[in-house]
């Protein structure tokens, strides 16, 4: 599937590696299954450079409607998934 990433032209180069980074992270929890930890810790790193909840639901949205990932649900389902290694959904 052919979609943009939503990025700002305010981000740095390295802040918009890392938004990417987690897009990519919430791809892979859909199609193929994610460890982790590895989600939460690319979540982070996106809240360091959109810490605005407003901000946020904006961009995922965006993110949401090109790609068809929500990358809340798969926030939400890592973030439920305390005992588990892997999230897959």
């Amino acid at each position: 599937m052919e979609y943009q990433y939503p990025i700002s032209y305010d981000w740095t180069t390295e802040e918009t590696v890392a938004v990417i980074h987690f897009f990519e992270s919430v791809e892979r929890a859909y199609e193929k299954g994610i460890d982790r930890q590895q989600l939460m810790d690319a979540y982070r790193e996106f809240k360091q450079i959109v810490p605005s909840k407003a901000e946020e639901k904006q961009i995922c949205k965006e993110f949401e409607e090109s790609s068809g990932y929500s990358a809340y649900r798969a926030v939400k389902k890592a973030k439920e998934a305390e005992n588990e290694d892997r999230i897959k959904i």
